[in-house]
């Protein structure tokens, strides 16, 4: 193998190295990602600090991006080099073919992101949702109690108020009206 190496020009030994570690360290991104390591971010965006963003943007100079520029332009040089083309056509090709590469790299992840769902309740998505009492609610909100309410495809309990002349008893079905504070929901009996 030393041998081998040693009868190329730099030009293509450059190619070499910049293609077997960017293989290396794409390889492990990759397993990573799909493992679910990879989310620990090595995307270092101004994503991490802000509450909701409503979602991340498309990105292109992510450091998995760039890792699939050289691994590509590593590969794509030598496979130039090998079929006998100049040093500039060998560049201009793959210079190309890694911005390509560097592109569907991260429309990937991005499109990968937004497959992803948060678990973040929204507590606006609770009202109007019908549910059931599960700790007695107190009328006239003299007493808090829980509700079981299925919102965002989760099954929660949610601590509830009432306006209603009467206790709101375990097991009778309510309305939730209006999100009172960040966690308490203000509900009213169904109306039969």
């Amino acid at each position: 193998m030393k041998e081998l190496f040693a009868e190329m020009s730099s030009f293509e030994q450059a190619y070499w190295i910049i293609a077997l570690v960017g293989s290396a360290i794409f390889l492990v991104i990759f397993l990573l990602t799909f493992i679910g390591g990879g989310d620990a971010d090595m995307d270092a965006d101004a994503s991490d600090f802000e509450v909701d963003d409503g979602g991340v943007g498309f990105q292109f100079f992510t450091f998995k991006g760039i890792i699939a520029f050289f691994t590509i332009f590593g590969w794509s040089g030598i496979t130039c080099l090998n079929n006998g083309l100049t040093t500039t056509s060998t560049l201009i090709i793959s210079t190309i073919s890694g911005i390509v590469m560097m592109i569907l790299t991260s429309s990937l992840f991005y499109w990968m992101h937004k497959l992803a769902e948060s678990g973040t309740l929204k507590m606006k998505n609770a009202i109007g949702v019908i549910c059931e009492v599960y700790l007695p609610i107190g009328a006239k909100r003299s007493k808090m109690g829980k509700v079981q309410i299925k919102v965002q495809g989760s099954l929660r309990e949610l601590e509830a108020i009432t306006d209603e002349l009467e206790d709101l008893k375990t097991g009778m079905m309510v309305k939730v009206t209006k999100i009172v504070s960040a966690e308490i929901l203000l509900v009213e009996k169904l109306s039969k």
